[in-house]
């Protein structure tokens, strides 16, 4: 789970070229845009991630001409997302640890304060056109897909030193999932199971993919007795089609059989067999440390644009092998999201 709140060491402050009044401040793989003098190279802060959502209380009301936002679904807050200011791009918030009572004082580095200062998760409504009626939460086989920023996790990349690694597109569109158990066949969302009523694009797109016959005969031909598969919903009205598609289309990144996920070149083997689009795979390769040993080495790698034109959102790189991480306290993967996506596309 993202740590969206957390007390966080600040490592360097640089100046900005041309700026009296602001200045940037770097915590973990992160740079954020601060007032000039605020803090000091070692200074503890309460690091705000992208995508938190804070709540209205006065610390944060300076946010409100460019933050500000009011949902069905949020309520009302401060939304953070990537923001530029005199050329620098600023990815979260850092404010003053002192500044906030109800933090314990024992904190220490690395600790999350979310739920002492009630931030929450930045979530959009999920259309009409990709989910559907909601009959329950996720199956107990369908995991959330929520891969971890490399910015937040920096140590990562020495975490892939020696293994085999795979680098995929990272598609713009919305997760969505299909699996079959004991109980049937199920088809997902991000947060929620979706009911077969004709108001469900995905589902939509599973028939005409003929995706669930294909996945009865492939586990019972297997013997599998549970599988999970889960992608990308890319789709003319969904995000803003950046891959300038003209109908429907699933993009798999993940596979699991049996409750197990697999490695990529069986997730290959069952998507060949299937007849299902995978995510593009850019590019195989050993050892990433030596290769991308930064955070900027990767964000570099992360730039480009979709075959149709879009700007890509970015990168996932995983080892070809799932192999259990300690630090993430999940299977080694990572995401690192285009800065200059975030920048054009964010709103």
């Amino acid at each position: 789970m993202r740590k969206l709140a957390s007390v966080q060491r600040i490592w360097k402050i640089e100046p900005i070229e041309g700026a009296d009044r602001i200045e940037l401040a770097y915590v973990l793989g992160w740079q954020c845009v601060v007032n000039k003098g605020q803090f000091e190279p070692t200074d503890l802060a309460v690091y705000f991630e992208i995508d938190s959502f804070l709540p209205i209380r006065p610390e944060y009301e300076f946010l409100r001409s460019s933050s500000y936002r009011k949902t069905d679904l949020m309520g009302e807050g401060f939304r953070l997302r990537t923001m530029k200011f005199r050329g620098q791009v600023s990815q979260g918030l850092l404010l003053p640890l002192d500044q906030f009572e109800e933090i314990p004082k024992d904190v220490e580095i690395g600790d999350e304060v979310t739920d002492y200062l009630g931030v929450k998760k930045w979530e959009i409504e999920e259309k009409a056109t990709t989910g559907g009626t909601v009959i329950g939460t996720l199956p107990i086989d369908v995991p959330h897909t929520d891969e971890t920023r490399i910015q937040a996790e920096p140590d990562l990349i020495k975490d892939f030193e020696g293994l085999e690694y795979y680098i995929s597109t990272k598609m713009d569109g919305s997760s969505h999932s299909v699996s079959l158990d004991e109980e049937g066949f199920h088809v997902t969302g991000h947060n929620y199971e979706y009911r077969d009523d004709g108001k469900s694009a995905f589902y939509e797109l599973t028939k005409r993919d003929g995706i669930e016959d294909k996945i009865r005969k492939y586990t019972q031909e297997n013997s599998i007795q549970t599988l999970t598969i889960q992608g990308e919903f890319c789709a003319p009205g969904i995000q803003k089609n950046r891959l300038k598609l003209t109908r429907p289309e699933w993009y798999v990144f993940t596979i699991r059989e049996n409750g197990k996920r697999v490695g990529l070149r069986r997730m290959e083997e069952i998507c060949k067999s299937l007849g299902i689009k995978m995510v593009p795979i850019e590019e195989i390769g050993e050892d990433l440390p030596s290769k991308y040993p930064t955070v900027d080495s990767l964000l570099e790698r992360a730039d480009g644009d979709y075959p149709n034109g879009g700007k890509k959102e970015g990168i996932v790189i995983r080892t070809t092998e799932p192999v259990f991480c300690e630090r993430i306290s999940a299977p080694l993967s990572m995401k690192v999201v285009n800065n200059k996506y975030l920048l054009k596309n964010e709103s």
